[in-house]
């Protein structure tokens, strides 16, 4: 019988567990993060005021049908539109959801038609119905820096002070803290840490619905980060579950992925698991020929042996 997994995430972190899973169970729930201001779907959201469609696509695409129908349709939502104007840089995916959206304003049967479409394995839905900002304050060598937007908070260089969504109280979607409360397995991560994974902390209703849930929780963390991502490396993974346990201070795990390129000599990731009632499994979970991306075919043994 298929267990049933809520995934939270969001960007390409959320699309290689996803590919992992898939594989697995078709009982998946990928929650996203809408919280995107960059690019095809900060251009998106601006002009419409609606959800960011980037992350959203992308999970559509991790969760396609594994047959020709499927896998066609999930390469034309990926594809770029590459040109001198306006429609440069937009993605197929994105263009299809703002039009739904623009249709009718039911964000969800949106991604519902579309995941119709793909034949999607599981369901595909936005933390929110409304979109987001998170904002963040940060030590910096020029003193205390205040900064907004997914971009900006993923870039900036310095120690996290605080970290926090705008509006601050935004609606949840009720369809996924209904899939939270009827999960079998949540799993968090990796991703973004501070606007991708955080974000479903944040969010009051749904940090609730975690602490309530009496899924078992499974958190990946990062893999060493590559700056010429464009983000900010520095964050340790003992770093990044503390940031999580002050704001859900009631966090149970059961698991902890990591791979051992995170794991120094002086670690004390494993002593930190298991003070949040979880074991760490050291896996290597890194591709061979990019090692700052996981592997999902290697994060699928590592699922198989847990859920086993």
């Amino acid at each position: 019988m298929s267990p049933r997994v809520v995934a939270l995430g969001g960007g390409h972190g959320l699309a290689a567990t996803l590919n992992s899973l898939r594989s697995l169970t078709s009982e998946i729930t990928a929650v996203v993060t809408v919280a995107d201001n960059g690019g095809s779907s900060g251009r998106l959201r601006q002009e419409f005021n609606q959800l960011p469609p980037g992350d959203l696509r992308m999970a559509l695409a991790a969760l396609c049908a594994d047959d020709e129908w499927g896998r066609s349709w999930a390469q034309v939502l990926q594809h770029r539109f590459t040109s001198s104007g306006e429609m440069n840089g937009h993605a197929v995916g994105n263009l299809l959801l703002s039009a739904l959206w623009d249709m009718d304003s039911n964000l969800v049967l949106g991604l519902d038609r579309v995941g119709e479409l793909l034949k999607v394995v599981g369901r595909v839905l936005p933390m929110a119905i409304e979109p987001l900002d998170i904002a963040g304050t940060f030590r910096t060598k020029y003193g205390i820096q205040e900064v907004r937007g997914q971009v900006q908070v993923a870039t900036t260089n310095g120690e996290l002070q605080s970290l926090r969504l705008i509006p601050e109280q935004p609606q949840a979607t009720p369809e996924v803290l209904a899939a939270i409360a009827d999960a079998e397995w949540i799993t968090i991560g990796p991703g973004s840490w501070f606007s991708s994974v955080m974000p479903h902390v944040l969010l009051n209703a749904q940090a609730g619905a975690i602490s309530d849930s009496p899924a078992k929780i499974i958190l990946i963390f990062n893999l060493p980060e590559n700056e010429r991502d464009g983000e900010f490396a520095g964050n340790s993974p003992e770093e990044h579950l503390q940031l999580l346990r002050n704001h859900l201070p009631n966090l149970h795990l059961d698991y902890a992925i990591a791979d051992p390129s995170v794991i120094t000599p002086t670690s004390t990731l494993a002593e930190l698991v298991k003070s949040c009632g979880g074991e760490l499994l050291v896996a290597d979970i890194a591709q061979r020929d990019n090692p700052h991306h996981h592997d999902p075919e290697k994060l699928t043994s590592v699922f198989a042996h847990i859920f086993g």
